[in-house]
């Protein structure tokens, strides 16, 4: 962008001249003109200031003309924002773990890989026709959207014949397709959301535009052979917002759907998984995310043969040059073959492949292309020939949480409910500020400026006019004032559980405290109001949670209501994927039950106090499964309430006799703490409240009896 002719933010402007009046015209990098005089540009003006660029969708800018622009305008700091990222200077990170606990996204991603775009769009069509179909047993309206990226002009599977083959040989109304492309914008002023809306099936050809956001989409389709990395992520994207941004009671409404076209499932899922990871999912994550829904005998899905397939198809990816088999000498015959394709020749190898015939595969295959064929092996071995974890075969594990019976119906026992029960009352507390809940210190300085000749001269000056006693008190009261901070508090969140009456006499009484203290008069409470406010919203905080405390004591633990432990309020692992946070597990030994596999353990270091609990639990012969329990919030994690909030033990299992069992592990430097006796009291009445269907232990490093952390656990489940 050298020639910035004809452009205003690069012209000169005479309006812009006062702004120059301070910028030396030798300041560098400013922009002149042919006489080398500084422009009055707007870009000079930016230059100079340094401003702080906050971008949105920057995968998009990356490019030489992007650079220029950034570098001319001379950021000191340029902040992005991207639902696709690249490499990078990454500030924070939101994993897609962290969204699915929020509800906010569907997962896993279910993919299915096709031979041609004909068969992925019948696939999509039938899979969306489904998806409908189990919706109309939701609670709330979904219309499940197909989104479908056709190929460009010149190639085969172009928008139009996509559309034809949809009306011709799906039985798709014309009035069900809508067309969104930078030609066809078929989709501009239409509320998808509207029940009367017939469309169902979108076809695109790149990423739909900015701001597209229609979580009705579950079903993406790409009949491009040849993909753009950027597009395909962006439409993903698009696929994975959650309708209304709740988990839906229906689990088939929970995951996204995508077909692709590609000779084998590990090829389609190297590439998906590739996608995955540039959105920000962690390696493994991506993986967990990845579950294939057949093999390569479309046509056959709901006969023997075709559910046989499903279980272990081979292994087929494609290469560009012939490979040397005579090199490959631990198959057997007919295990490995290739066949020559349009782009080169294909792999197709079946049965199970070992780690050193993995190598061996990887060696005859072309130098640049090894990493990539490597990945793919992995993935294959890794989703059809390692035993699958018993969260991935679906196995139950769920854990009934704490629930306390209201009026006859079972309730969720939360720091809310417990103080509803228990209720509070404002009037209940001081109604005055103590100590140093409130500190004002007015230690502002006023200097005076004046003229002596030419030149400037100054001093301090013992008046402040502008706060002169009486100045403010003109225009503010004590009531004025209770008025103001009222309005403020309720800004803030506080104020709604009370009347507002009460509420403006507990802040008069708490004004009254402090002018009578002596050390403010009104004049300097309305000075510091935001410090004041700030200073309530803090006390009635402190207020709301002491009568939380005594409503969890007197609810749960002093029997102020009846309490149970119930699978009507259950964390189920099943439904969730481990979460990827927390450095995964390196050490040495294996652990053969964690539910979600040995790879999979996260904030466990290698011989840590944690690692012997870990290990007691997994040598146990009582446990069938366990998992680490990671305090990733209550969405995400099984949990107990505490006074404070919730606390997550550190680990939780299920026996073979169908028990469930959690350990929360105490060093002994803290083992006495009101923490920790709070959480072994609350551990105990879930116990106590599960009707012999929950054991809880407080694990230590040594416990009265001088038993490690194995005898302990050995005689828990005893």
């Amino acid at each position: 962008m050298k020639n910035t002719d004809g452009r205003r933010i690069y012209a000169h402007n005479e309006n812009f001249e006062p702004h120059f009046t301070q910028i030396p015209d030798s300041t560098p990098g400013l922009e002149k003109d042919d006489e080398e005089n500084v422009k009055f540009s707007f870009v000079n003006i930016l230059h100079y200031h340094r401003p702080l660029i906050i971008m949105d969708e920057a995968h998009k800018a990356r490019s030489r003309l992007s650079a220029e622009v950034v570098e001319r305008i001379n950021p000191a700091c340029v902040v992005e924002f991207t639902a696709t990222p690249t490499m990078g200077n990454v500030l924070y990170r939101v994993s897609p773990t962290e969204l699915k606990a929020e509800e906010m996204v569907k997962l896993p991603f279910m993919l299915t890989e096709h031979k041609n775009w004909r068969n992925a769009i019948n696939r999509a069509v039938t899979e969306r026709r489904s998806l409908e179909k189990t919706a109309s047993g939701d609670a709330d309206y979904i219309r499940p959207i197909a989104l479908i990226q056709a190929e460009p002009q010149g190639r085969e599977a172009t928008v139009d014949v996509i559309k034809q083959h949809l009306i011709e040989n799906e039985n798709v109304t014309e009035a069900a397709i809508a067309i969104a492309t930078g030609s066809q914008r078929e989709l501009d002023g239409i509320d998808l959301f509207d029940k009367r809306c017939p469309i169902k099936y979108i076809i695109t050809i790149e990423a739909l535009k900015e701001g597209w956001d229609c979580p009705f989409a579950y079903v993406f389709c790409s009949a491009q052979t040849v993909r753009s990395a950027v597009d395909i992520e962006q439409l993903l994207g698009r696929v994975m917002r959650m309708p209304y941004a709740k988990r839906r009671e229906i689990d088939e409404l929970n995951k996204a759907y995508a077909h692709v076209i590609s000779p084998g499932f590990a090829e389609a899922a190297e590439e998906m998984h590739d996608k995955l990871m540039n959105m920000g999912f962690e390696d493994d994550e991506a993986l967990d995310n990845i579950i294939p829904t057949q093999g390569t005998f479309e046509g056959f899905d709901d006969t023997p043969l075709g559910r046989a397939a499903q279980e272990t198809p081979p292994l087929i990816f494609q290469v560009t040059e012939k490979p040397d088999l005579s090199k490959v000498r631990t198959f057997e015959d007919e295990k490995v073959q290739v066949e020559r394709t349009d782009d080169g020749y294909q792999m197709k190898v079946t049965g199970h492949i070992s780690e050193d015939q993995a190598e061996e595969l990887v060696k005859i295959i072309p130098e640049p292309e090894q990493d990539k064929i490597r990945k793919t092996i992995k993935i294959h071995r890794d989703k059809f020939q390692r035993r699958p974890t018993p969260f991935e075969a679906g196995v139950p594990f769920a854990v009934p949480l704490l629930g306390v019976l209201v009026e006859g119906d079972l309730e969720l026992a939360s720091p809310d409910l417990c103080l509803e029960l228990h209720g509070w009352d404002l009037n209940d507390y001081p109604a005055r500020f103590e100590g140093n809940e409130f500190v004002y210190d007015d230690d502002a300085q006023t200097f005076e400026f004046d003229i002596k000749g030419n030149k400037v001269v100054y001093s301090h000056s013992d008046d402040t006019p502008i706060f002169r006693r009486g100045y403010i008190s003109d225009k503010w009261d004590e009531p004025r004032l209770v008025r103001w901070l009222d309005r403020e508090l309720h800004k803030m969140g506080k104020g709604a559980e009370f009347r507002q009456e009460v509420m403006m006499e507990f802040i008069r009484k708490c004004i009254h405290s402090l002018l009578n203290s002596g050390e403010f008069d009104l004049l300097a409470l309305v000075r510091a109001k935001f410090l004041l406010v700030k200073a309530l919203f803090e006390k009635i905080g402190r207020y709301r949670k002491q009568a939380y405390e005594k409503g969890f004591q007197a609810t749960l633990l002093e029997g102020g209501a009846p309490v149970e432990a119930s699978f009507d309020f259950s964390f189920d692992f099943k439904n969730n994927v481990y979460p990827s946070a927390g450095e995964a597990y390196r050490g040495a030994y294996t652990f053969k039950k964690h539910y979600y596999g040995n790879e999979r353990i996260r904030d466990l270091k290698n011989n840590s106090e944690e690692f012997r609990c870990a290990q007691a639990i997994d040598t146990a012969k009582q446990v069938k499964h366990w998992v680490r329990n990671l305090p990733w919030g209550k969405e995400a994690s099984f949990r107990l309430p505490t006074s404070t909030d919730y606390f997550y033990p550190d680990f939780v299992a299920e026996l073979v006799d169908g028990r469930l069992f959690a350990l929360e592990y105490k060093g002994k430097h803290i083992k006495d703490t009101a923490d920790t006796l709070e959480k072994e009291n609350i551990g105990k009445l879930w116990e106590e409240k599960s009707q012999g269907k929950c054991i809880f232990l407080l694990g230590l490093d040594k416990d009265d009896m001088g038993r490690d952390i194995h005898a302990q656990v050995k005689n828990k489940l005893a």
